[in-house]
C-alpha cells in the first residue's frame, strides 16, 4: 500500500496525513472546504517545522513530506487509485455511514477502507458497503506525529489479511498497533471518557475546582495533562459524542454524561477549538474561568 487518501484535513486528519507523508507514502488529504485544507497543510508545516527544530527531521525530509501531500476538495479524485482510504471526520455516525456509501460506490474494488473513529461500531459502519470485509478502524491518537498507539479494531466481518495488512502498515508509521475487539469505545475511550466524566461531575458537585482537580490527577497519579485540560483538548464535543454512544451501547448509568458537559456543548463552549472550555484559550495561553458557572444548581 502506497496511495492513501485522507478524508479530513481537521486535526486528525492532518495528523494522519503529515505521518503517512513524512514516512514515503503519497497522501490524498480530501476536504470539502478549500479553507480548511489550507489550514491542515499550513497545520502540517508548522509541525514540521517543530520536528526540524528538535532535529527530529532533517530539511530534506520536511521538503520530501510536503511534496508527497496533495489536496483536493473532490473525493473521487481524490479515491481514484487510493489502495487505503482513512476516514478522519466528526465523530457523528450519520456522516460517517454517508460518506462510507459513498466511498464504497467510487473506490477501486481493492481499496481497504478505514475509520479513524473513537467509539463507533466498525460493524455498524461496514454495514452500509457492500465491502465489510475491507473496513477496519484504524484509531490514531492526539497528537498523531508523537503519539505511538493506533488502535486497530475488525468489525464482524473484517478479513484477517486485511487486519494484519494495517497492523503491518501502522508499524512501518513507527506506530505500536493493539488490536481490539469491536465494542463501544473500544479500549482507550472506554476507559478514558468514564475517568473525564467523572472528573466533571467532580467539579459539578462542588468536591474542588478546575486547577485543583487538574494538579491532584497530575502530581498524584502522574498524567501529563490534569483530566478537564485533557477533554478542553480533545474536544467537549467529542468527549460528549463518546460517551453517548457508550452509554447506548451498553445501557449503564455510569456512562450517562455529566450535565455540565451536556450544557458546555449545547452553549458552544466546546475546548480549545473554541476558545472556552474549562480553561479560556482566547487570549493564546491557558486561562481560569470564573469558578461559579460550574458548580452544580
Amino acid at each position: 500500500m502506497k496511495n492513501i487518501t485522507v478524508i479530513g484535513s481537521g486535526t486528525m486528519g492532518n495528523g494522519i496525513a503529515h505521518i503517512f507523508a513524512q514516512h514515503g507514502y503519497v497522501v490524498n488529504m480530501v476536504d470539502v472546504d478549500s479553507a480548511a485544507l489550507e489550514r491542515g497543510l499550513n497545520t502540517i508545516k508548522k509541525n514540521l517545522d517543530r520536528q526540524l527544530a528538535k532535529g527530529i527531521i532533517n530539511e530534506q525530509l520536511k521538503t520530501n513530506t510536503i511534496a508527497n501531500i496533495n489536496t483536493y476538495t473532490a473525493i473521487k479524485q481524490a479515491v481514484d487509485t487510493a489502495d487505503l482510504v482513512i476516514e478522519a471526520a466528526t465523530e457523528n455516525t450519520d456522516l460517517k455511514l454517508k460518506i462510507f456509501k459513498e466511498l464504497d460506490e467510487i473506490c477501486p474494488a481493492k481499496t481497504i477502507l478505514a475509520t479513524n473513529t473513537s467509539s463507533i461500531s466498525i460493524t455498524k459502519i461496514a454495514a452500509v458497503t457492500g465491502r465489510p470485509d475491507k473496513v477496519i478502524g484504524m484509531h490514531f491518537m492526539n497528537p498523531v506525529p508523537i503519539m505511538k498507539l493506533v488502535e486497530v479494531i475488525s468489525g464482524y466481518a473484517t478479513d484477517a489479511k486485511v487486519t494484519e495488512a494495517i497492523m503491518t502498515l501502522s508499524r512501518d508509521l513507527d506506530k505500536e498497533p493493539v488490536e481490539v475487539n469491536d465494542y463501544p469505545g473500544f479500549v482507550a475511550n472506554r476507559i478514558l471518557m468514564p475517568m473525564l466524566n467523572e472528573a466533571i461531575y467532580t467539579l459539578y458537585e462542588g468536591v474542588a475546582g478546575v486547577e485543583e482537580i487538574d494538579t491532584v490527577m497530575k502530581l498524584g497519579m502522574g498524567h501529563p495533562m490534569g483530566p478537564l485540560q485533557l477533554a478542553d483538548f480533545i474536544g467537549l464535543d467529542v468527549c460528549l459524542a463518546i460517551l453517548r454512544v457508550l452509554y447506548d451501547g451498553f445501557g449503564n448509568q455510569k456512562y450517562a454524561p455529566c450535565p455540565l458537559l451536556v450544557n458546555m456543548v449545547t452553549a458552544g463552549s466546546k475546548g480549545v477549538k473554541t476558545g472556552l472550555g474549562f480553561y479560556d484559550y482566547s487570549s493564546g495561553t491557558k486561562e481560569l474561568v470564573v469558578a461559579a458557572k460550574f458548580r452544580k444548581p
